[in-house]
């Protein structure tokens, strides 16, 4: 199921949200610059886009609304862009950017009333402005107008085929304006969310036509933040997200003050292999939007995305061996998310709750996890059932398999307690729960002497998270083939694990664990010089660690702490 499924209740979910509520604000922001009696905020880069106004400070405010937009902080943009349209009474494009930035987007294509309300009502204003504009500023106007009616329509499909059948003409005009190709592009991502490519890397749709757009403006305008970040979206699930690494590292720095445009980098370099990049990144996110939320504690859904980002950095953190961040992450991810929002929208949200857990498994932390307290609360059904699964694998590790099975009945029960649509971003509960059922199953099973089923219950986890629709970081953090080639491996299937690692490596490159099981799997089988070869990538894979482990799951005997 695509993401725009899973999130298309997150305005509502997140438009009570204090972010006060969401963070320990930090000073570490010098504040915005204000300038006769306008604000506007530090680190959002030099980007200009000159529209017909006579007021420096209308202008200021227009470009700032064009690149909080692009960075999908809709809700400021429309902040900045009404203000630019207050401060110059007769510019149309502020009401055009207000009208655009109220419409739907790849995370949000779902429109509330009130919403369709407002975007209408800006698009009124901005053709009520028209005369004032320049052909291409019109050209703009009456496409975006295209995308609204009110009152609204139950289905908006045909709008949002029209504007993008409008922007289409309007690119076709002016192919070399970044802006509307960049605009061009994201109209037809629209119709299509996060629902680009196969399972297989095939393309869908019209995702070829959306990457040749966006390599054309990147070609020439290889800095713009909007073409930069559509194209990392476009190309991260294909066969060859390597072609977005450029995009990523010139984003990464691009508008620093955009919490979510310093994150986007980290799409791509998890899929490269680059977790210590991908860390790095949704650090520097966390502290970007922990200084914008100080200036601006209320939040709507821009607050979803600090969440986000302290989910990812902790599976990069932990692909990258780095205990220490990741367990902090996911603490502060625990600590910071507000509770009646969790409670109320649990269905969206709370899945990713249990990092901590992940966590904990990920470097073997078998007694810290059996301290883990219960989660208190209903509406906690994934976490409880988590912890179930948590500390079973802790007790097999630990060598009780009769406290395993115990637990093992316990995540049975809470499991089957999940309504079916409750979902982990782009994945519904129902099909990620399953493969924990499997992975605790095959590891007791393999504690038990019973060897040969237990890895037909890995191999079966593997097929299930091979199914998985797309997401980063994954619906499932910990790579089921790292636990069943550290148990073939134990259980002297040295080539059986060689393949396995191997696969891994294909979906995961580079990292550290898997790499390191690849090495043990070589020396089992005598390939001595191959295995030592792999010291330089390991050493690499590991450089910021402060774990560096000597398996590929800590669940092979031995390993457990």
């Amino acid at each position: 199921m695509a993401r725009h499924t899973g999130l298309r209740r997150a305005r509502g979910t997140f438009a009570a949200l204090s972010a006060a509520s969401l963070i320990l604000l930090s000073g570490c922001s010098t504040g915005p610059t204000t300038t006769s009696g306008i604000t506007l905020y530090e680190g959002f880069g030099n980007y200009e886009r000159d529209i017909s106004t006579s007021s420096p400070d209308a202008q200021a405010l227009f470009n700032q609304g064009m690149q909080l937009m692009y960075g999908f902080n809709h809700d400021e943009a429309i902040r900045s862009f009404e203000k630019a349209g207050v401060t110059d009474p007769y510019a149309a494009m502020p009401w055009w950017g207000a009208a655009y930035s109220h419409g739907i987007n790849i995370n949000d294509p779902e429109m509330t009333e009130q919403r369709s309300k407002d975007a209408r009502y800006a698009a009124d204003r901005a053709l009520s402005r028209i005369a004032g504009a320049t052909d291409k500023e019109a050209d703009l106007i009456r496409a975006v107008s295209a995308r609204y009616e009110w009152p609204a329509p139950e289905d908006r499909g045909h709008l949002d085929q029209a504007y993008a059948d409008a922007m289409q003409k309007v690119y076709e005009k002016y192919p070399e304006d970044p802006d509307i190709g960049a605009l061009y592009a994201e109209s037809l991502m629209n119709l299509q969310p996060w629902d680009y490519w196969t399972p297989e890397g095939e393309p869908k749709g019209r995702i070829l036509e959306i990457v040749e757009v966006l390599e054309s403006v990147l070609a020439a305008h290889p800095e713009h933040p909007g073409a930069n970040h559509f194209y990392i979206h476009a190309v991260e699930a294909s066969n060859t997200p390597d072609r977005a690494e450029a995009a990523a590292d010139r984003l990464r720095t691009l508008v620093p003050g955009s919490g979510h445009l310093v994150h986007m980098p980290s799409h791509i370099y998890a899929r490269v292999g680059r977790y210590a990049d991908a860390a790095q990144s949704n650090a520097d996110a966390v502290a970007a939007d922990r200084a914008y939320f100080a200036l601006v504690p209320e939040q709507k859904l821009y607050a979803m995305y600090y969440g986000h980002n302290l989910h990812f950095l902790a599976y990069a953190s932990m692909m990258a061996g780095n205990y220490e961040t990741a367990i902090q992450a996911a603490r502060e991810l625990e600590r910071d998310m507000p509770e009646g929002a969790l409670k109320e929208y649990a269905g969206l949200i709370e899945g990713i709750m249990p990092t901590t857990l992940h966590v904990m498994i990920r470097f073997g932390k078998w007694e810290e996890v059996l301290r883990e307290p219960e989660y208190e609360g209903e509406h906690r059904k994934v976490s409880r059932a988590v912890r179930h699964y948590a500390r079973a694998i802790a007790y097999s590790a630990l060598g009780d398999p009769d406290a395993a099975r115990s637990e093992i009945e316990l995540f049975n029960e809470a499991a089957d307690a999940i309504p079916e649509d409750w979902h982990i971003f782009n994945n519904q509960v129902s099909t990620v729960l399953p493969i924990a059922r499997l992975m605790v199953e095959g590891e007791t099973l393999w504690r038990e002497g019973n060897q040969g089923e237990a890895f037909a219950k890995l191999r079966e986890a593997v097929e299930l998270e091979d199914q998985l629709v797309y997401d980063e970081p994954p619906a499932w953090m910990l790579p089921v083939r790292h636990a069943l080639g550290a148990l073939l491996v134990a259980g002297g299937k040295f080539a059986e694990a060689e393949e396995v690692y191997r696969e891994d490596l294909a979906k995961n490159p580079k990292n550290g664990w898997a790499l390191t099981g690849l090495q043990q799997s070589l020396f089992g089988q005598g390939k001595s010089q191959e295995a030592l070869a792999l010291n330089a990538q390991i050493e690499a894979a590991f450089a910021s660690a402060d774990v560096v482990p000597t398996s590929s799951c800590y669940c092979e005997p031995g390993m457990g702490k």
